[in-house]
């Protein structure tokens, strides 16, 4: 038998490699067909896009709220962001991907086949997007998940221990952000199944975030000295800056949610630039009617607002919806911060809820009034091009969604409360968050 295997060795060996040759092209265009799939100007988009988002949270955001309290309290406010970037860039790619996107379970959340990105490859994923990796898409979502806690953070401002502001934050993500994101992104969930639409995160970034820093600033109760001291914003250039960041990384937050390079990118690119100018415009002029001068402050909430008005709206509206969302937020966010809080006499920091959760929350009506299919053909007709059934949907989207976010909120602050405490002593605050958590000043000249 050894002697039979020699001797046809050479041509067994010749068979093979000819057959191997032969398949060489079938292989290839099978790679060619795979690789085909994957578009490189979206992939590079979104890459692109993921990349502005993670600037809103950090530095953008971090250097917003930084500016706005008072010096002793600025290196606690920048560590909160970025300290938030660190935690969920690991806990997205543990579990909370697969809570968010995972395969459904009951309408409510993901399952737990993707734990650790288990089959979560650089190949595409059909359900959420076909043209770019899915890890693409994962990454790219991962930049919502970090920026939405860091919102909150405005509201309890300069009172809350570092300590429970971690154990809030991830508690916070797992319970309300992770299925939240499910009901309306993620395939089967219930108010993607309802056909309510949030093309960038209305409900599920702003509104949940809104409407938990509204619970937040109750259960923590007002800071020391509020209404009766001044405390105004130490940095306000610093402010301006981060408000410029947030304005350029919001492109990315919007146009890439398109998920491609393509005209919808641009027309939500359009939108997006579009709000955010009237809402800074209306905003500076009714500030400027109701207090008599106008300030930078003013001029920057409200483009922030427009920017959190048009997001859910704007990858279904025109320019000229854009616009007057826009105008409308700025008035509306003016309204909730200027003239409501104070009369109600709550202390939400840095106007978390009158800017996110009210911005947020008329941004959802907004695309029940002003979508339509000539703009998206994915979406729905609103009210004013001819369909009020997309409003009704919108409601429903915005009531299951701020409820769920301010009862469950409100909860777990006051378990943490009772457990470990939430807010510094009154000796603490009075020393300011930087020395008192973190034994570190921000200026030292």
């Amino acid at each position: 038998m050894s002697k039979m295997l020699k001797a046809h060795a050479p041509r067994f060996l010749f068979v093979l490699s000819c057959l191997c040759l032969l398949m060489m092209p079938v292989i290839a265009s099978a790679e060619e067909a795979a690789a085909a799939k994957i578009d490189t100007g979206d992939t590079a988009w979104v890459l692109v896009s993921t990349a502005l988002v993670l600037l809103m949270t950090a530095p953008g955001l971090a250097l917003f709220y930084g500016g706005m309290v008072r010096k002793k309290n600025i290196l606690g406010t920048l560590m909160q962001s970025f300290v938030l970037l660190c935690i969920f860039s690991v806990q997205w790619v543990l579990f909370g991907y697969s809570l968010a996107f995972g395969p459904d379970k009951w309408g409510f959340v993901g399952g737990l086949d993707w734990v650790g990105l288990a089959g979560v490859s650089a190949a595409p994923n059909a359900d959420y997007a076909a043209t770019i990796p899915h890890q693409a898409f994962m990454l790219f979502q991962m930049m919502f998940a970090v920026i939405t806690p860091a919102l909150i953070a405005g509201a309890f401002a300069e009172r809350m221990k570092f300590s429970a502001f971690i154990v809030f934050s991830v508690v916070w993500s797992i319970v309300v952000y992770d299925p939240l994101a499910h009901w309306v992104w993620g395939t089967g969930g219930w108010l993607r199944e309802l056909g309510a639409l949030d093309f960038a995160g209305g409900t599920v970034v702003h509104i949940s975030a809104g409407v938990s820093a509204l619970a937040a600033a109750l259960v923590m109760g007002k800071r020391k000295g509020y209404m009766t001291e001044v405390m105004a914003p130490h940095n306000l250039p610093m402010t301006v800056m981060g408000a410029g960041l947030l304005w350029f990384g919001w492109f990315g937050f919007n146009a890439g949610s398109a998920l491609g390079a393509n005209g919808l990118a641009a027309s939500a690119f359009l939108a997006t630039n579009s709000a955010a100018a009237a809402a800074g415009l209306a905003w500076l002029f009714v500030e400027w009617a109701h207090r008599g001068k106008p300030t930078i402050l003013g001029l920057v909430s409200g483009i922030v607002a427009g920017l959190v008005a048009i997001t859910p709206a704007s990858g279904f509206v025109g320019p000229v919806s854009a616009l007057i969302i826009g105008l409308a937020a700025g008035l509306i966010c003016y309204t909730s911060v200027a003239i409501v809080k104070p009369r109600l006499g709550y202390d939400d920091s840095l106007d978390a809820f009158g800017v996110h959760g009210v911005g947020g929350i008329f941004g959802a009506l907004a695309t029940g009034l002003f979508a339509s299919v000539a703009v998206n053909p994915a979406g729905a007709d609103g009210l004013f091009f001819g369909s009020g059934a997309l409003l009704g949907k919108q409601v429903i989207a915005i009531l299951a969604s701020a409820a769920y976010s301010f009862i469950l909120s409100f909860i777990m602050l006051k378990v943490i409360d009772a457990v470990m405490g939430l807010r510094v002593t009154k000796e603490e605050e009075m020393e300011g968050l930087d020395l008192s958590q973190h034994s570190e000043s921000g200026y030292n000249l």
